[in-house]
């Protein structure tokens, strides 16, 4: 199967995934072997494909110049969740098929962020998606190209992408994942968190509504509590970190 993404880039699939844990740091995921940020410079630099650039964030796919192979990627979640409704609307087929890519050519090219976020109940997967126009068709395929993460494929372009069992690959920075399995609370609070970060509920939280101002700071509580499952309940924390320090407190009132 050859592939299509952005910037009219082509890639063929191939029977080589990566073999490298997900990380689910922040509101990215990577799948990528450097463990600091000086390894991610030189990694940059010794690969092409899609990156970063100053203001510009897409989505990051990294091809080995020799062989042209795949040999990292990252992604970033999406600040609008899907309805109920819409999520309910995700295909479960077809069914992943491990598989990594080659370039067509060694050349750089962009590969815009996903739009729209469909969460799986209890976030047991988390869907990525151009738009949501992509629902309105099947899928023709699901290309697994590292652990539980998967390029979603339709009319032969790259659509969207997935993650399977988020809560298993939370982490901090760099760092790799508890190999242990995610606690049932890490797993509920991964889900309120999505609900903070996302919209609409974000905007309630950024209009000061006490009622979503209560939720964040509950979450804050229980995550500073957490004993358990202690890596992952502090990657959590810096997920809602920034929503925490601007908006758990009540605005200082200006002395006249």
């Amino acid at each position: 199967m050859r592939l299509t993404l952005d910037d009219g880039w082509r890639a063929t699939v191939t029977d080589d995934p990566l073999h490298l844990t997900p990380r689910f740091a922040g509101t990215s995921v990577r799948v990528a072997p450097y463990a600091n940020v000086v390894e991610r410079n030189k990694f940059l630099v010794d690969t092409f494909g899609s990156q970063e650039w100053l203001w510009d964030s897409p989505d990051v796919f990294r091809f080995a110049p020799a062989g042209r192979q795949l040999v990292g990627a990252e992604f970033h979640l999406p600040e609008e969740s899907a309805s109920a409704e819409d999520s309910a609307r995700v295909p479960v087929t077809p069914a992943v098929r491990p598989g990594g890519l080659r370039a067509d050519e060694a050349r750089d090219f962009r590969q815009e962020i996903t739009t729209v976020l469909c969460r799986a109940p209890g976030d047991a997967v988390l869907t990525c998606l151009r738009d949501l126009d992509v629902l309105d068709e099947p899928l023709e395929a699901r290309i697994g190209i590292a652990p539980d993460v998967a390029l979603l494929v339709q009319h032969d372009t790259v659509v969207g992408w997935s993650l399977t069992d988020p809560a298993r690959y939370l982490t901090t920075a760099f760092a790799a994942p508890d190999p242990n399995p995610p606690s049932t609370a890490t797993s509920r609070l991964l889900t309120e968190c999505l609900d903070l970060i996302t919209q609409p509920v974000i905007y309630e939280v950024e209009d000061r509504n006490p009622v979503a101002l209560t939720r964040l700071r509950a979450v804050d509580h229980a995550l500073r509590n957490q004993h358990e499952d202690r890596h992952r309940a502090d990657a959590l924390l810096a997920l809602i970190s920034n929503l925490v320090e601007d908006y758990a407190d009540p605005p200082t009132k200006q002395k006249p």
